[in-house]
């Protein structure tokens, strides 16, 4: 119940801002960016590293409230700034587009939402309902055609596996806009583009083998063996005081955090989870 109140809270909060990228985004967002954006120059230093700057970005959102479907918002597809509550991919997405205007020295408004048109989008353009990289790993695989990441499991001894995607089309009562033919019609042609390549992925009881190989920074993708689904969560690889690789993620137990469990560890509670993708930003 407190849950859907607060999703209910941040829902009804938003007020439209539109321009040529159909964008929604409320008064309290607004001010929420100029704030981290100004915050982040502050102590931001030119010599950091991508990893590192993805690090002391991702840092800045602790403790932000974990939310879930703040995309889901209105009759049709909106650009959706939302930095009041964060899912684990809409954590990933805003700290890769801050981390991209530290990188280029931006500080504007309209340089962020196009960052981030540009990450959550195919291609880089929000052209409806099916142009958002709904599974993730699409999301890696069409990031790294923008030369934002670089999927490096092959390397870190990944195998390939290969599996049908149909989850949204599979589950369409789950998703609103899929009551719309056209929306449910190019999910599915989706779900065959997707279906041509296989997965490659890091097994579970491979990662502690390879963990010295994974920096912090890197994107962590958790895969899963449930029927139709490719990947069921997202986040950072942290390298902490212990010496081992954490999570740092928008948690659905409740905010964004740093796991207390090395991943390696977090993962055997995961249920379905048999491995990981592991993507590097460049």
């Amino acid at each position: 119940m407190v849950k859907s109140l607060k999703i209910l809270f941040i829902l009804i909060a938003f007020i439209n801002y539109t321009n040529a990228q159909d964008i929604v985004c409320s008064a309290k967002d607004k001010e929420l960016f100029t704030q981290k954006i100004n915050e982040l120059n502050k102590d931001y230093k030119t010599s950091k590293s991508p990893g590192e700057t993805i690090i002391f970005v991702g840092k800045s959102f602790l403790k932000t409230p974990y939310v879930e479907k703040t995309l889901e918002i209105g009759a049709k597809e909106s650009l959706v700034i939302n930095l009041q509550g964060l899912d684990c991919t809409t954590y990933v997405e805003n700290v890769l587009a801050f981390t991209l205007m530290l990188k280029n020295n931006q500080s504007d408004f309209d340089t962020y939402t196009d960052y981030l048109e540009d990450i959550r989008y195919r291609n880089g353009k929000l052209n409806g309902y099916t142009s958002r990289l709904h599974y993730f790993s699409e999301w890696i695989a069409n990031n790294q055609q923008k030369k934002l990441i670089k999927n490096i499991t092959n390397d870190l001894g990944g195998i390939s596996a290969e599996k049908e995607i149909n989850f949204m089309s599979t589950h369409r009562d789950s998703y609103p806009f899929l009551k719309e033919q056209d929306n449910f019609k190019g999910i599915q042609e989706v779900e065959k583009v997707i279906n041509q390549y296989p997965i490659c992925y890091l097994p579970k009881d491979q990662i502690k083998s390879q963990e010295h190989l994974i920096e912090s920074g890197d994107i962590i993708a958790l895969v899963t063996s449930i029927k139709g689904l490719d990947i069921t969560h997202t986040g950072f690889a942290i390298r902490e005081t212990d010496g081992n690789i954490h999570l740092l993620h928008a948690s659905s137990s409740g905010a964004v955090k740093i796991s207390k469990l090395p991943l390696t560890e977090y993962l055997k509670k995961i249920k379905h989870n048999i491995g990981i993708i592991v993507s590097r930003v460049l």
